[in-house]
């Protein structure tokens, strides 16, 4: 199971899911109260073991900026979560960046993984970090085949059954392990991991 813990700005916070397991950490670089600027996210990053991911977050946003950010940061990946078009992702693939492209599900319109060249596809409710969940058990819904990972109002108390429901290559949190809007908790962190974890092995 992928996990990848988003909207991080503290070392204590960086720090908590990097003992906890996770996969990838998230910097967003778009407008959220979990905004960082580029000097802050390199700080952080630099103390990411190279197994973790350290991952920009763009929305909306001038490929220019996008690509001028994630290498000011030191990042090694980049989450679009617009409506970018395949210049982007031809151009950060060029750069060498693993790529993850974001969208809200459409039931009865499936996505597929690798549909504009990025390597994890990410489903994630219509307001992307509002804490909300979207209809996982809506019958239309069609899960996509490959690095596909779910995102939207998860957290401890739920991942595991959506995990054992949908069956998702990995799984993406932010508001879910946060003690205020923005404000991460280290302790939801690491159960949020927990759970993830043990999705498959609880009953």
């Amino acid at each position: 199971m992928f996990i990848k813990i988003c909207g991080l700005r503290t070392a204590r916070d960086v720090d908590a899911a990097v003992t906890a397991g996770a996969d990838a950490i998230g910097f967003v670089f778009a407008p959220s109260p979990r905004l960082v600027g580029a000097a802050e996210a390199r700080e952080l990053a630099e103390r990411v073991p190279p197994h973790v991911l350290t991952v920009g977050v763009f929305r909306r946003q001038p490929l220019d900026e996008v690509t001028s950010l994630a290498a000011a940061a030191g990042l090694r990946a980049v989450q679009l979560h617009g409506d970018e078009g395949p210049e982007y992702y031809t151009a950060l693939r060029q750069a060498g960046y693993t790529l993850l492209r974001a969208t809200a599900p459409h039931p009865g319109r499936p996505e597929r993984c690798g549909a504009l060249g990025e390597q994890m596809l990410l489903l994630d409710a219509p307001a992307p970090g509002s804490g909300r969940a979207w209809d996982w058990s809506d019958p239309r819904f069609v899960p996509p085949q490959g690095r596909w990972i779910l995102a939207g109002g998860l957290d401890a108390g739920n991942v595991a059954r959506a995990v054992r429901e949908l069956s998702p290559w990995g799984v993406d949190v932010s508001s879910g392990v946060e003690a205020d809007r923005g404000v991460k908790d280290p302790a939801l962190i690491t159960a949020f991991v927990a759970a993830a974890r043990g999705a498959n092995s609880s009953a």
